[in-house]
C-alpha cells in the first residue's frame, strides 16, 4: 500500500509479519503503549472530541504544530484494550503528518494488516470511524494555546 505516511506503513508491515493469534497480541500490546493525556488535557477532557460511532468512549484532541503537521491526543479506556491498540497505532501512526496526509488515508487502510482474520466486523469498523473522526478534527485543529 503506497502513499501512506511513513509511520503507519511500518506498523501494517509490522502486522503483515504476524499470523493470527500474534496480530491480536501485537494490537494488546500496543494498547499498552497509549500515553496518558498530559495534565493540561486531562483537566479539559470533557471538552475533547468523542467518537460517536464507537462502542467504547474514544476522546480525540488534535494541534496543529508550527511545521503544519497535527498532534494527536487520545484517551480510551482500559477496560477496552483493542480499542486502546487501534488508537495507539492511529496516534502513532498519523501524529506530525499534515492535514492533506491525514485525510488521503483510505478508511479501511487495516484490510492490509491482517486484522479482519481476528477481528470482528464490528470491531473493525470502528478503527474506520476513529480514523473518520481523526480526520474531521485535524481539519480543525489549531495551534496551542498559551493557557496550557
Amino acid at each position: 500500500m503506497t502513499g501512506l505516511p511513513h509511520k503507519l506503513q511500518a506498523i501494517i508491515e509490522d502486522f503483515r509479519l504476524l499470523e493470527g493469534q500474534e496480530k491480536l497480541e501485537y494490537l494488546l500490546e500496543l494498547a499498552e503503549r497509549l500515553p496518558p493525556l498530559p495534565d493540561w488535557l486531562l483537566a479539559r477532557r470533557d471538552a475533547m472530541d468523542i467518537v460517536h460511532e464507537c462502542m467504547t468512549t474514544v476522546f480525540v484532541y488534535a494541534e496543529k504544530e508550527p511545521d503544519g503537521g497535527i498532534q494527536f491526543y487520545m484517551d480510551v479506556p482500559a477496560e477496552a484494550p483493542t480499542v486502546r491498540g487501534y488508537a495507539t497505532l492511529l496516534q502513532e501512526g498519523l501524529s506530525g503528518e499534515t492535514i492533506e496526509t491525514i485525510a488521503a488515508v483510505p478508511t479501511e487502510f487495516y484490510l492490509k494488516m491482517g486484522l479482519q482474520q481476528v477481528l470482528s466486523g464490528q470491531r473493525l469498523n470502528g478503527i474506520g470511524a476513529i480514523l473518520d473522526h481523526m480526520k474531521r478534527v485535524a481539519a480543525d485543529a489549531r495551534p496551542p494555546t498559551a493557557d496550557r
